[in-house]
Formats: C-alpha cells, structure tokens, sequence
C-alpha cells in the first residue's frame, strides 16, 4: 500500500501512544552518529550508515543530514552525549513526529477506504522468521508477506541483503538489541506494534532465526493478543539447525545423539541461571546447542558435566563473514579469545561434532564414535 504524503496534519504527539515522559524532554541531537567501520558485517549494527539510509523517512521532520568529517559518505561528525541510552533517547525523540505522522496517515487511508478502524484495530501483526543469516534461506511466503507490509520493526540480526525484498513504499524502523545497547525496550516495540496494528497497518516483525525460538516472540504476541490484535507467525530455520547444516553437524543421530538441547546463555532478570541449568544440560548421548552464550561461556563450560566432549563455536553462521572453531569443550574459551570471535556466536557441544567434516581429528575417531 502506498503511503502518499500529500496530507497535511496538525498532529498531536498524544495521538501516538508510546510511552514517552523521559524521552519527549530531551533536545534533539542535530546529527546521527553513524560509522562505516560496521560495513564489513552483513546485519545492521545499531550505527551503521545503512541503519540510518533505511531509516532516514523517520527523520525527515528534523531535516536530517547524514554528513561525515570528511564530508563523504563514509560516517558523520556530531556531537552526541557519550551515554548509550541518552542516545538511543534522543534518537527516540527524533523519531517521534514522523511516526506520528505516518500513523495519521495510514489511519486516515483505512477509513477512506472502508470506514472507522473497529476498536480492536483492523491491521494484522506478522512475526517473521528471516533464519540464521543468508537471504536464499527465506520463505517464500515471508517474502510475500515482507513485500506487502507498511511497517517493519527489524532486528539486529535481519541481514542487509534480506532487507532488499522490502516493497518500495513500505517503512523501515530498527528496533536492535546489543549488549549494552537496546534501540527500542521490549516494551517499547510492543507499543509499537500496537500503536500501528489499531492504526489499520499491516506491520512486520522481522527477527533473526525463529522468532520463537529465543526471539521473544512469544512475548509479542501474548501483548498483542491480549489487546485483541491479530497476529500471525511465519516460522524460519533457527541457527542451531542452519548452522548445523553448514558445518555437516546433525543435531541428532541413531548412533551418537538421541536428542538435542537448545540453551541461552543469557536468562532474563529473575529467572533460572543458566549456568546452573548447565550442569545437567548435556550427556554423552545428547547434542547441547548454546546461544548468545559468548560472554557467558568461560563460566558455562566447567559446569558442564563431560568437559571433553568436542565442541564448535560458530561467528555469523550461514553468511560469507562465517568463522568458525573446533576444539574440546575444556579448550573452547581459550580458542576463542585466540580467534577474536565477535557476536553473534553459536555454540554445538556434543560427540556428534566429531562427526562434521572441519573436525580438525581423524576421520577414524568419528567412525569409532558411530560404530560405537
């Protein structure tokens, strides 16, 4: 659906319902600060020139320019408070009046075109799965979902080349998570969501892998069914098996593995330690894949019951940036530190690793495993 702008509002910011006290205070930075370093990698790091390019719409009533020190294309200078989350509040406030305008916009093209919006919202809410990073692994039927939509929230890990499906008059927001820095909190992109589904919108929530596998996708779409928004999941690989794949590991086999188990290395504030689930996660007989565990994993493995069993540490699975480690679980953390191994990295424990062709042992070792 085409967005024209041709409509001239006299809008309120109230009419956008975001939770906004802190953020509406604060004086908008004059410039964004982007960095062209982060080109290398194929997701959309938080301050990368293609973040703020796609995004640029958001920033229009700000008469927003994207300018290096040089003048070029290849960052900006700007003064920005070293705080992240003054950052990501003043990149919030900057945001704000042309979100409100585009949801004055599409509220006024859905009652043009059938009436009042009910109550409930008309719009629907898609939580796209876009797998663990290379664009062919797509659906076909989340590009045609991707192709139709108004608004999509993406992710971090939503790779640049996967973006190129997005329809011409469709709009862009980044919503990222990294360490340390958070774009949007989780419950600002369920306002979000919200927001634009009662506005009448088909909104898009793209996410790396699954997005209910520890994508926070049920999360999501708890908030939105309970405000009564229909939402639709379009499932996709998740890492642990597009990564498997690529490195020739199964997950399961009738001689090696009965079973699999997926871990975060990271739990949400409250809730169970990992590294205490950790200690009876893995057995000689099971496959133990372990996610957003990079910075947890020096304390993760010595809970590990079988410390010797082989193990892969995988960086940016699936893309042509892919590294890759083989080593045994006890010597893991030490190979990594070596590697220089960035996030987003996926972990596969097991003696079924012994069985993937980079397995730096002899092929003899494997056969054993599996005649054994």
């Amino acid at each position: 659906m085409a967005l024209p702008y041709s409509h001239h509002y006299k809008l309120s910011l109230s009419a956008f319902n975001l939770r906004k006290p802190n953020f509406l205070l604060l004086k908008p930075i004059s410039c964004l600060l982007c960095n062209s370093s982060v080109s290398s990698s194929p997701f959309t790091e938080k301050h990368s020139l293609q973040r703020f390019q796609r995004d640029q719409w958001a920033y229009n009533s700000n008469n927003h320019q994207l300018q290096s020190p040089n003048n070029d294309e290849n960052g900006v200078s700007c003064s920005v408070p070293p705080d992240s989350n003054s950052i990501r509040l003043n990149d919030i406030a900057l945001q704000l009046p042309e979100l409100a305008r585009l949801l004055q916009v599409l509220k006024h093209m859905r009652e043009s075109c059938g009436g009042p919006i009910p109550k409930n919202g008309s719009g629907n809410v898609f939580l796209v799965g876009t797998g663990p990073g290379a664009p062919d692994l797509l659906t076909l039927k989340a590009v045609r979902v991707i192709q139709k939509a108004d608004l999509l929230l993406y992710d971090r890990l939503v790779s640049d080349a996967l973006l190129d499906f997005v329809g011409p008059d469709a709009r862009l927001l980044y919503v990222g998570k990294t360490a340390g820095y958070h774009s949007r909190t989780q419950e600002e992109i369920h306002e979000l969501l919200l927001s634009f589904a009662e506005a009448g919108a088909t909104v898009v929530r793209l996410k790396g892998g699954d997005p209910l596998i520890f994508g926070r996708g049920g999360e999501e779409m708890d908030f939105l069914q309970q405000q009564g928004i229909r939402v639709k999941v379009i499932p996709r690989i998740t890492a642990a098996s597009g990564i498997a794949a690529e490195l020739g590991i199964p997950l399961t086999h009738r001689c090696v593995a009965n079973s699999v188990r997926f871990l975060t290395g990271h739990s949400r504030k409250g809730g169970t330690d990992p590294l205490f689930v950790a200690e009876n996660a893995t057995d000689l007989d099971s496959t133990l894949v372990v996610y957003m565990g990079l910075s947890t994993l020096p304390s993760l493995a010595p809970k590990l019951i079988h410390h010797g069993l082989p193990a892969a540490a995988v960086e940016r699975g699936t893309t042509p940036q892919q590294r890759m480690v083989f080593a045994a679980l006890k010597d893991l953390a030490d190979k990594i530190k070596t590697a220089e191994l960035v996030s987003p990295t996926l972990f596969i424990i097991g003696n079924i690793v012994a069985l993937s062709p980079f397995w730096p042992h002899s092929l003899k070792e494997a056969s054993c495993l599996v005649e054994a």
